[in-house]
Order: C-alpha cells, then structure tokens, then sequence
C-alpha cells in the first residue's frame, strides 16, 4: 500500500492510509546512547519501508528531540514495525495516535 507522508507538529509522520475505520497509532523511537547513527537509520527503514533519506530524518529528530514517531497505522500494522526496531534493542512504545 502506498505511504503518505503527513506533517506532524515540527515532525513528519509515515501514516499507512489503508487502516480503515480503525483508530490510529503511533510507533514512537527513543533515543538512546547504545546505537550508532547508522544502525538506527537502517533498522527504521527495515521497519517502516521509508527511503533512506527519510529514515535519516527520522533518526535525526530522535537524536535532537529525545524521540519521534516513525510510523501511524492500526495497531495490528503497528506492531510488526515496532517488533522489527526492537531487533537490535531500539526503545519504542506504541500509544493510540492524538494527531
């Protein structure tokens, strides 16, 4: 399915448009002082399927903010993505999605 890029306060979000009448959730990345900048950008583009630019973008705002959202969709959609960061020890939390 395509994946549209939607912006979120000071932050864009990959948002997958095909979750239906479910609600929203985020996959939130920590940050932390364990992985390099490049194990984390690879690993979100493994989990999301965003280009390598984005998942730089993404990383970057973790590493400025303390945290992002890297992915919106129903939580089953959700899930895997944040199983495939939790991969290489990567903090995240799924929470339903206030946007």
């Amino acid at each position: 399915m395509p994946t549209q890029v939607l912006p979120i306060p000071d932050l864009l979000t990959e948002r997958d448009t095909g979750h239906g009448d479910a609600a929203p959730w985020d996959v939130t990345l920590h940050n932390d002082a364990h992985h390099t900048v490049k194990e984390v950008v690879l690993q979100v583009q493994k989990a999301t399927g965003v280009s390598l630019e984005r998942a730089f973008e993404i990383t970057m705002t973790v590493h400025t903010e303390g945290q992002a959202v890297c992915f919106t969709c129903s939580l089953p959609k959700c899930e895997p993505v944040a199983a495939v960061l939790r991969e290489i020890d990567l903090t995240v939390t799924l929470n339903p999605s206030v946007s």
